[in-house]
């Protein structure tokens, strides 16, 4: 069976990217999100996460606002990890599904073991680090210049196509709507991925290639064969 996770990053960024992800979630294929927990939009986000109970909710952890020169990068993934899945806990009342970081800063060779290990301690699933294939393609820029045609319903119904492949993906996105509470520059492209995400020929693409729509609440079912 081929098993499709399609997962939102940044919920909690600003209004306009929460509202995007509950329209993604609710009139498209997205089935999962991650959670800022300390950005001025995060307990929005959390208020409309409880009450969207078949929206799987991780935690996306966020180093950038201290991170600078000189500082022990270590040390602060030490001191963040548990602070930031203590607010989460004290913002949904339940533990993340899973985990991953803002600009996948996991990724560091200096950070990346401490995030292993606090993922294997608390049973979360680690992007990139667990049963879950990662999928990143589903991107509107790079080299600072933007490529809609990338993120048309055109291109994702060929990348479901093509490469999705048997097991559990994990589809990465990044919808919204632009508003001035977050001025980065990824912002058009994210209404292009919304209006994507949501274009009935997914869905199409989704049953002619028999790909099932799938979230990281149902991944241990999954994984050790139980009935969903």
């Amino acid at each position: 069976m081929k098993y499709l996770i399609v997962n939102a990053d940044d919920f909690g960024a600003s209004r306009g990217i929460n509202r995007g992800i509950l329209e993604a979630h609710r009139r498209g294929i997205l089935t999962s999100t991650s959670l800022l927990v300390n950005r001025a939009w995060s307990e929005e986000a959390a208020t409309l996460g409880r009450q969207t109970p078949d929206l799987s909710i991780g935690l996306h952890v966020d180093l950038r606002e201290k991170h600078g020169a000189g500082e022990n990068l270590q040390q602060r993934v030490q001191e963040e990890l548990p602070a930031q899945l203590q607010r989460f806990v004290g913002l949904m009342d339940c533990p993340p599904t899973h985990i991953d970081s803002h600009h996948n800063v996991h990724r560091r060779p200096e950070v990346l073991t401490e995030f292993v290990r606090f993922a294997r301690q608390h049973g979360l699933p680690l992007r990139e680090h667990s049963p879950v294939r990662y999928f990143s393609k589903f991107y509107g820029q790079w080299g600072g210049q933007t490529h809609l045609e990338q993120i048309s319903p055109e291109s994702l119904a060929r990348m479901l196509a093509t490469e999705i492949q048997e097991g559990i993906t994990e589809l990465s996105c990044h919808p919204g709507y632009a508003d001035s509470s977050y001025p980065g520059s990824y912002s058009g492209e994210r209404e292009a991925e919304l209006r994507t995400l949501c274009d009935p020929v997914i869905h199409e693409t989704l049953a002619a290639h028999s790909i099932q729509l799938t979230n990281y609440s149902r991944l241990r079912q999954l994984v050790s064969g139980a009935p969903a």
